[in-house]
C-alpha cells in the first residue's frame, strides 16, 4: 500500500508542477492545462466535480491554481496529497521567477529587443489561454441561453471600472442571487 501511495503523491507533483511550470498568465491560464490533467488524463475529478472546485477555489482567498491543486490533493492522498500538491504547483514558478530575479535586470528586459518581443508575444497567448477554457466549459457550467446574462452582465461590470463593482465578492453574491432567481423560477414552475 505505501508503494501505491507514493506513485499517488509521485503523479501529483509531477503533475501540478508540469501545470506551474508551463503555464503564463496566473490561475485563470491554467484551467484549460488543468482540466485536461486532472479530469482527463488522469481521472482524479469528474468535469463537474471540476467546475465545482474550480468556483470554490475562485471564491477563496489565495492563488487558483494552488487551491485546486491542494482540494484534488487532499481528494486523492489526504494531507501528503495536499502538501506535495501545493508544492508541485508552486515549486516551479518560484524557481523560474527567483532566476528571473537573478538573471533579468528591468534594464535587460526594457532594452533587450528580443526579450520585450518574447513578452509581448506572450500577452495574446495568455489572452487565448484565458479564454479557451471558458469556451470549453460553458456547457458544463450549466450556461444556456436563459443564464448567459449573468456572466455576461459581470463582465460589462468589470469591464466598466466602476469602483463600486470592483469587489469579487459582489460579483459571488450576485451569481448566487442570478441563479437562485432563474432556478428557483424554473423549480416553481415544475
Amino acid at each position: 500500500m505505501e508503494r501505491k501511495e507514493n506513485s499517488s503523491l509521485l503523479s501529483l507533483f509531477l503533475t501540478f508542477a508540469k501545470i506551474g511550470a508551463f503555464t503564463f498568465g496566473g490561475g485563470w491560464a491554467m484551467i484549460a492545462i488543468m482540466q485536461r490533467e486532472i479530469v482527463d488524463k488522469h481521472h482524479w475529478l469528474e468535469k463537474e466535480e471540476f467546475m465545482d472546485q474550480l468556483a470554490v477555489a475562485q471564491s477563496m482567498p489565495g492563488i487558483l491554481a494552488v487551491n485546486i491543486s491542494v482540494a484534488v490533493g487532499d481528494k486523492i492522498a489526504g494531507t501528503r496529497g495536499t502538501v506535495v500538491s501545493a508544492l508541485g504547483t508552486i515549486l516551479p514558478s518560484f524557481i523560474i521567477i527567483l532566476a528571473i530575479a537573478i538573471f533579468l535586470t528591468p534594464d535587460i528586459i526594457k532594452n533587450n529587443p528580443v526579450v520585450s518581443k518574447v513578452f509581448r508575444g506572450i500577452r495574446p497567448a495568455v489572452v487565448a489561454l484565458i479564454i479557451a477554457p471558458l469556451v470549453t466549459n460553458w456547457k458544463s457550467a450549466g450556461i444556456g441561453w436563459k443564464t448567459a446574462w449573468i456572466p455576461i452582465g459581470s463582465a460589462l461590470l468589470i469591464w466598466s471600472g466602476w469602483p463600486v463593482v470592483s469587489n469579487p465578492i459582489l460579483y459571488i453574491i450576485l451569481g448566487g442571487l442570478g441563479g437562485w432567481f432563474v432556478f428557483g423560477r424554473k423549480e416553481k414552475a415544475k
